[in-house]
């Protein structure tokens, strides 16, 4: 272990949950920038996914080329695919189209804190869909959260004026995220970062033809360009960097994590954008950073039993992957490949990562 968490999630998981927010709430006033001047929402999202794709398609590619011996993570299953197809959907083509639409009426500061609600999205279908453990300290931090979200979309709370339909759009792109990220922790074991390259592409390529197919025209070499890294940076690394996270942490406590990044956002937003600052604003702020403190906060631990599983992830030899290894698996680690665990019981500090989606009691 390592301090109060577990060593998985404190090494891997926590580093990686607040390096994607990092990375995608930057993108968000740089994404304001790129719409500002009358880009097609459809040609935003388009851009920005196919950016995220093409820069992780390469990376993949030298990767490979500089790679000997097996691949450290594991590959897509054919039993992945309806489920990448549904995040494609809901993440990739939902999501970024309705954060588009409200980028154009909201101002890049507010729209930046009002991502706030993707985690608290994410947080409550976890909690109620897929029977996630969510405790009092997560719950209250999600309604401060959510009351820091309604001071911003309240007509008239930001200095740029009414929010409206703006804000609207952005908190239906969260509930798509929301849906997006508790069904990419179904296909988390596979290689986060094809992943994100197969969801760039394909959420591109959708929105890119629906842009064109409704007339809009593609933008100058420049702007192609500066979205194609915006979109590199702030939607592939991050979201492959997110499903590390989502492997170690469980669907609420990443999302928790990954709460952090409309600080980033807004705090962009105000020099970048000339925005001003209002007491709503300043109100939000505070509300939503005591939420994230309380899920950053979070401590879980309680004797829990592993029932025998057999699966395939990247892992090294901890407590929880104590395998012998036959003639034709990989040596050294990190490494994939097909391995069962036996079954145990023990308590340590511990999220519903890959190993512990185990059911609570009124104790747990």
């Amino acid at each position: 272990m390592a301090g109060r968490f577990s060593t998985a999630a404190a090494g891997a998981g926590i580093p990686a949950a607040l390096a994607s927010a990092v990375l995608f709430g930057a993108s968000t006033p740089f994404a304001k920038i790129l719409i500002g001047d009358g880009l097609d929402p459809f040609m935003a999202a388009g851009l920005l996914y196919l950016g995220s794709g093409a820069g992780l398609t390469a990376v993949i590619a030298m990767r490979a080329l500089g790679r000997r011996g097996p691949a450290p993570e594991a590959g897509l299953k054919v039993a992945d695919l309806p489920w990448l197809a549904l995040v494609i959907a809901f993440g990739g083509v939902i999501g970024p189209l309705l954060l588009m639409i409200g980028l154009r009426t909201t101002p890049g500061s507010t729209a930046a804190l009002m991502l706030n609600l993707e985690s608290l999205a994410t947080l409550a279908i976890a909690w109620l869909a897929f029977r996630e453990s969510v405790d009092r300290r997560l719950l209250l931090g999600a309604a401060a959260i959510m009351g820091g979200a309604v001071l911003l979309s309240w007509p008239g709370g930001q200095s740029g004026g009414p929010a409206g339909f703006g804000a609207l759009a952005i908190a239906g792109a969260c509930l798509a995220w929301g849906i997006d990220n508790n069904l990419t922790r179904r296909i988390s074991a596979a290689d986060p970062m094809t992943i994100a390259a197969v969801k760039g592409l394909a959420a591109g390529s959708v929105n890119l033809t629906l842009a064109l197919a409704g007339g809009a025209a593609l933008p100058g070499p420049e702007t192609v360009a500066a979205a194609g890294l915006v979109g590199f940076l702030g939607y592939g690394v991050s979201l492959s960097l997110f499903v590390i996270a989502l492997r170690h942490l469980g669907t609420a406590r990443a999302g928790a994590y990954f709460a952090t990044a409309p600080f980033i956002g807004a705090a962009l937003a105000i020099p970048l954008l000339s925005e001003g600052l209002s007491w709503p604003f300043a109100a939000s702020a505070v509300l939503m950073g005591a939420g994230v403190w309380l899920h950053l906060t979070e401590h879980h631990s309680h004797p829990h039993h592993h029932d025998e599983t057999v699966h395939e992830h990247a892992h090294v030899h901890d407590d929880h992957h104590r395998h012998a290894h036959g003639p034709d698996d990989p040596a050294g680690e990190p490494h994939s490949h097909v391995h069962r665990h036996e079954p145990m019981t023990h308590e340590h500090p511990h999220f519903p990562d890959l190993h512990h989606r185990h059911g609570h009691g009124n104790g747990g």
